[in-house]
C-alpha cells in the first residue's frame, strides 16, 4: 500500500471521529507525538489521545494545505478544524508521518502545533463536561 493511502486512511478515521479506526492505523509499537507533549506509544495510548477530543466534536475536518511524500515518509501542512458545541476551532499544524510499508500502518507521527495558539483558540473547552 502506498504511503499516501496509509496516511489518507488515518485522516479519514480522524474525520469519521472513529477512535478505534484511528488506533488501527498504527503498528503495535507506534508513537504519536503531539509536540510539545510526550509521545503516546502503542495503539491503546494513541486511541486515548484521540478519545479526549474526537467524541466531543460534532464534526472534524483536517484540511491539507500542502503535502510531500518520499518513500515511507509524508509531510503534511494542515489546518485542523474541530466543531464542538456548534462552534468551530481551527489550528494550523505540520505533521511528519512514517509508514511501515510491510504492515501498511503508521509507525511514527509527529504533529507540530503552537501550543499557545491552541490554548488561546480552544481555551478550556476540552476541560468542560461533555
Amino acid at each position: 500500500m502506498r504511503t499516501e493511502n496509509v496516511v489518507r486512511r488515518f485522516l479519514d478515521a480522524v474525520e469519521a471521529r472513529d477512535c478505534d479506526a484511528v488506533a488501527d492505523c498504527f503498528t503495535t509499537s507506534a508513537t504519536y507525538a503531539n509536540i510539545p507533549h510526550a509521545p503516546a506509544v502503542g495503539p491503546a495510548a494513541i486511541r486515548a489521545v484521540f478519545e479526549r477530543i474526537l467524541p466531543r466534536c460534532d464534526q472534524v475536518r483536517w484540511v491539507l494545505v500542502s503535502s510531500a511524500y518520499d518513500g515511507a515518509l509524508a509531510w503534511l501542512e494542515r489546518v485542523d478544524r474541530f466543531w464542538i458545541g456548534g462552534r468551530e476551532y481551527a489550528i494550523e499544524c505540520n505533521g511528519v508521518f512514517t509508514v511501515d510499508p510491510g504492515q501498511a500502518r503508521l509507525r511514527d507521527v509527529r504533529d507540530y502545533v503552537d501550543l499557545a495558539t491552541w490554548r488561546s483558540r480552544l481555551g478550556g473547552v476540552l476541560d468542560e463536561p461533555a
